[in-house]
């Protein structure tokens, strides 16, 4: 009885999100000038523009596919034929969802443009003097200014394209299929993490949600979609250290963050998520007290090797933030986009994430206080291989269900902070349907506390389409 009391609570947190997406069209649109927000179709960054596309029958038939079994095939799979499973979907609907656009507009020419990082692979044909005089070209007022996205990120993010062209992988196809194919394995961290840190039965709860996201319409156009996988791993091997896997794990971690950081100055947020992993596994983390010599040396070796370089990480954010108030961040008016910053996250997490959230903070209010349990220092057993798994229950936590839906909350709600943490620093001030993303994962799993899943994945996929359909989005 009170899961069915609490389900139309669930419909008015819905309500809400779309009526916080609705203020920030009409305000946006009739409060507010192009020339005051520098967006085409506010909140997002795109134009009205209704279209179908190549990827319109696919799109469908996937998003058809996914609602219909999507929840069934969670359940009953094998752990380790899931994951291979989840990542194929979440491609399979990325791409579509791209496709929609056409394979040069929608794929080809989007990492290709004055803006984006392709278009500077001739001024790095000297890699260490390349990222030794990076820092000399961020401001506006610099001789030959790096464009905007490269200038407002450290520069492993082009960096990762000037290799990819060096190995024979150049140009916009290469970089496209690039990003959806590593993006597309965010899902597939994120499950990871929450399998080990909440349980198996819930990461197999929010697995359909996690492939059909509507962040997927802009995963795959967006180099962010490869911040934000690089990111959710760092956070997964993290989270398998601390429930007692190896320490080459921790190593991993440390490596991984440390290239996150290098990818994005934003995404030292990611770190709010890893403190949360942390704090779950606090048990294993007394029990080895080691795991943090290999996660330091880890996050060492990107710094360092960029430090050698000549790139200066710290010069170069504070003329990061130079140059973003020397632009559009100037005229941008944080009054409006300190709360449409969230409509945007509405529309690339979608209305289910909305009632899922409310759920996540209804899970902690009412635990007792002291925290969270701590998980033990044994990993959770993987029977993944026997065909018991189909239809049996495994879990990372022995305390019972109660205690996973407890500490998936507060996992979802550390994501939840460290995106509100990037929204009121005012550093992101439109543009968040992209930038979020790494945060936005973190978002998702909430919809594992939901009944009747098939009804609330239609939700995400109808969401998912209209945008795609009805708005040309772009940068």
């Amino acid at each position: 009885m009170t899961r069915l009391r609490s389900v139309p609570r669930d419909l008015y947190a819905a309500a809400a999100a779309v009526l916080l997406v609705a203020a920030a069209i009409l305000v946006g649109r009739n409060v507010y000038t192009f020339d005051d927000l520098i967006v085409g179709w506010p909140p997002l960054l795109g134009r009205w523009d209704p279209h179908l596309g190549p990827g319109t029958p696919a799109a469908v038939l996937v998003a058809a596919a996914a609602v219909a079994y999507g929840p069934a095939v969670a359940a009953r799979l094998r752990w380790r034929a899931l994951l291979p499973a989840a990542w194929g979907a979440a491609m399979a609907w990325t791409w579509s969802l791209a496709l929609i656009d056409g394979w040069e507009r929608g794929v080809a020419r989007r990492l290709t443009t004055g803006q984006e990082y392709l278009s500077v692979m001739d001024r790095w044909r000297d890699i260490p003097a390349t990222l030794r005089d990076f820092n000399g070209h961020i401001l506006l007022h610099s001789p030959d200014n790096w464009p905007a996205h490269v200038a407002g990120h450290p520069p492993g993010a082009t960096l990762t394209y000037v290799l990819l062209d060096r190995i024979g992988l150049g140009g916009g196809g290469w970089a496209g299929t690039f990003t959806i194919t590593v993006g597309a394995t965010a899902c597939v961290a994120v499950l990871v993490t929450v399998r080990a840190l909440a349980g198996e039965r819930l990461a197999r709860r929010a697995a359909p949600f996690l492939v059909l996201a509507p962040a997927a319409v802009w995963m795959g156009t967006s180099a962010d979609g490869y911040f934000a996988a690089v990111a959710a791993w760092s956070v997964a091997l993290l989270a398998l250290t601390v429930t007692g896997r190896s320490l080459w794990w921790a190593a991993g971690a440390g490596l991984l963050f440390g290239l996150t950081c290098y990818l994005s100055y934003g995404l030292t947020l990611v770190a709010v998520i890893g403190a949360a992993v942390l704090l779950l596994g606090r048990r294993g983390v007394r029990a080895r007290p080691v795991l943090f010599v290999p996660l330091l040396a880890g996050m060492a070796v990107v710094p360092v090797a960029f430090t050698a370089a000549g790139f200066d990480w710290w010069e170069a954010y504070h003329l990061l933030v130079e140059r973003y108030y020397e632009g559009a961040a100037a005229v941008r008016p944080y009054a409006y986009w300190v709360w449409a910053n969230l409509a945007c996250t509405v529309l690339i997490t979608g209305v289910a994430t909305a009632a899922g959230l409310r759920r996540a903070v209804a899970h902690l209010t009412v635990r007792r206080r002291g925290g969270p349990p701590a998980t033990g220092a044994a990993r959770s057993p993987d029977t993944a291989d026997t065909t018991a798994d189909a239809t049996r229950e495994t879990t990372a936590d022995p305390t019972g269900e109660a205690t996973g839906q407890a500490r998936l909350a507060l996992l979802v709600c550390a994501g939840l902070l460290a995106l509100l943490i990037a929204d009121l620093s005012g550093m992101s001030k439109a543009e968040t349907e992209r930038i979020w993303l790494p945060f936005a994962q973190w978002l998702l799993p909430a919809c594992a506390f939901l009944p009747h899943p098939r009804a609330w994945l239609t939700a995400q996929a109808i969401l998912a389409l209209l945008v795609n359909h009805l708005v040309a989005t772009g940068w």
